[in-house]
């Protein structure tokens, strides 16, 4: 990068700059609502100074970079990833200034690319004007990234509008402590335009008192959002003659926005976020870490917390000779058919393949089959199509359904290359033998079952801290159990198909959802059916809406057989 001198109007590093910025704002803490040049300039960063603790390990996942283990962290100073730099606090633990964190930035930027990252928008109630100040003194570049605002984006996550046909006028205050709000002249604010007041949880009994000291109606709505645009947010309403009783009676705390106006009652009807049907639900994800991504990408849509327990490690089996020999007979052109599986089977060809220098033009002449959808897909990725795919239930027992018996005419070979894990049954060979083909049933890979998760982890899932757990097959429900514990009974278990709801019962489990079909998408649908059921039946008897983790029950049996 070129560096030298420039002014605050530059948007990119010139000749005379001696060093670079990019002011980023992460928005109010949905990492869904960064920026695309927000998340282009991290993923080029070499240090990030961030603001709040949150910042690192939201980046860490944004980066796809394993999180930092505190207990490790003195022995590998430098993980992997750009370098965080805490700009909140010093050295010494104190916070830093606003001219103290105009130093740090400016230290590291004369010597790396920085990404300086600051809640919500650099320049709207924040020191993002400060610390840039101190760039242009030192004389280095900067440029401002705007992230979206607390002030429209928590009332938007509260179902809450800031203005509507009949009500035009906004104002946004920051209130501080009791003594900057008694300085303040609420007279101004007595008519009926919508107030936004930030930082007001500790004043709000003196605020309200002096709006309606001012003249505003005792029963104005208001409202107050904790933690906005996270799944931990919560949202009380009241009105300003109750609101202070009512905030501490919900115990609300900063970080919060308050709203004053008619626009309030608005939130009866447009509340969206809160009202997910898997909201604030703390959900259990025992998969490979490779393959947990899109379970988990969909969990959050539907308002969930995903926590990934990884219980199976996918390994190369421990002699390659069988599988080596199998590829050199598909080369030859010793079969007739390939029967995939899983998706790991087919990455353990495709990896096996890349070893040999060969690509999908080896499965010329080839039938190929696939057990389900997704292995199809996966298949597809190679640029190959899957000939036989279940016409009904994706498993063993669909494939053989459909499964064509051997014919000494039709078929000039009659043998079926199987590459499958070790633990894999025997059903789909004696079926296929059944039916006149020979098979080789080759182990292309291991399941190894992963080390216990941290012991916080193992007590949450024996004393019910979870609220659900997905399990995606038998070896995932055997491998938590084995290595964590049985989930308590208050917890809600979801199973991808019969053979894992079978597997979850025989250890002591009741299946409370069970996928229509063998796919991870249709598992969490499934569940947040039972979650959206279940809400609205705790909401048509009058009782609060509550998750599964904060229910106290006497216990529960497994499910008769």
């Amino acid at each position: 990068m070129t560096r030298g001198k420039t002014t605050s109007t530059s948007t990119s590093p010139t000749a005379t700059t001696t060093g670079w910025v990019s002011f980023v704002g992460s928005g109010p803490g949905d990492p869904d609502l960064l920026t695309v040049r927000a998340v282009d300039l991290l993923r080029q960063a070499e240090v990030i100074v961030t603001e709040v603790p949150e910042h690192e390990p939201m980046v860490r996942s944004l980066l796809g970079l394993p999180p930092v283990d505190p207990g490790t962290a003195e022995e590998d100073p430098a993980p992997e990833g750009p370098r965080f730099v805490d700009g909140g606090f010093g050295e010494d633990g104190q916070p830093l200034t606003h001219a103290a964190r105009g130093k740090v930035v400016v230290r590291h930027a004369k010597k790396h690319r920085v990404v300086r990252l600051m809640v919500g928008d650099p320049f709207l109630y924040a020191s993002g004007p400060e610390e840039a100040q101190a760039c242009v003194k030192a004389g280095v570049g900067f440029e401002i990234v705007p992230g979206v605002s607390s002030v429209s984006a928590v009332p938007a996550y509260a179902g809450i509008p800031l203005t509507t046909k009949q009500n035009r006028d906004v104002t946004v205050i920051r209130c501080g402590g009791t003594a900057d709000c008694k300085r303040l002249d609420w007279s101004r604010y007595a008519d009926d335009r919508t107030l936004v007041l930030l930082s007001a949880v500790g004043s709000i009994a003196e605020i309200a008192e002096a709006l309606v000291a001012a003249g505003r109606p005792a029963e104005t709505p208001v409202s107050m959002t904790r933690v906005g645009t996270t799944t931990e947010q919560s949202t009380i309403c009241s009105t300003l003659a109750d609101i202070a009783a009512d905030a501490r009676a919900a115990r609300m705390e900063p970080p919060a926005v308050t709203v004053v106006g008619d626009v309030v009652d608005l939130r009866e009807t447009l509340s969206w976020f809160e009202t997910k049907p898997l909201f604030g639900w703390r959900v259990l994800v025992p998969r490979t870490k490779e393959q947990a991504g899109s379970l988990t990408a969909r969990l959050r849509g539907y308002g969930a917390v995903p926590e990934e327990v990884p219980t199976i490690s996918v390994e190369p089996p421990r002699n390659p000779q069988q599988m080596d020999k199998a590829v050199r007979g598909l080369v030859e052109g010793r079969y007739e058919w390939i029967a995939f599986t899983s998706v790991n089977a087919v990455k353990a060809v495709r990896e096996k393949f890349e070893e040999y220098g060969l690509d999908a033009r080896a499965f010329s002449g080839l039938k190929i089959a696939a057990v389900g959808d997704k292995t199809a897909q996966a298949i597809a990725a190679w640029g190959l199509r899957a000939d036989l795919v279940p016409s009904g239930e994706q498993s063993a027992a669909g494939l053989l359904a459909d499964w064509p018996p051997y014919d000494d005419v039709l078929d000039p070979i009659n043998r079926v290359f199987l590459p499958r894990a070790d633990i894999a049954t025997e059903n789909l060979v004696a079926g296929l033998i059944d039916l006149g083909w020979e098979c080789d049933d080759v182990t292309a890979y291991r399941t190894v079952r992963a080390t216990p998760p941290p012991a916080p982890t193992r007590d949450a899932i024996k004393t019910g801290r979870f609220d659900a757990v997905v399990f995606t097959s038998s070896s995932t429900v055997r491998n938590l159990v084995g290595i964590a514990g049985k989930p308590h009974p208050s917890t809600v278990i979801a199973v991808i198909g019969p053979a894992t709801a079978k597997t979850a019962e025989e250890h002591g489990l009741r299946v409370d959802v069970l996928a229509p079909k063998p796919d991870v998408e249709l598992l969490v649908d499934a569940l947040a059916d039972f979650g959206a059921a279940r809400r609205a039946a705790l909401v048509e008897a009058g009782q609060p809406v509550t998750r599964p983790s904060e229910r106290k029950p006497s216990g529960r049996r497994a499910r008769a057989k």
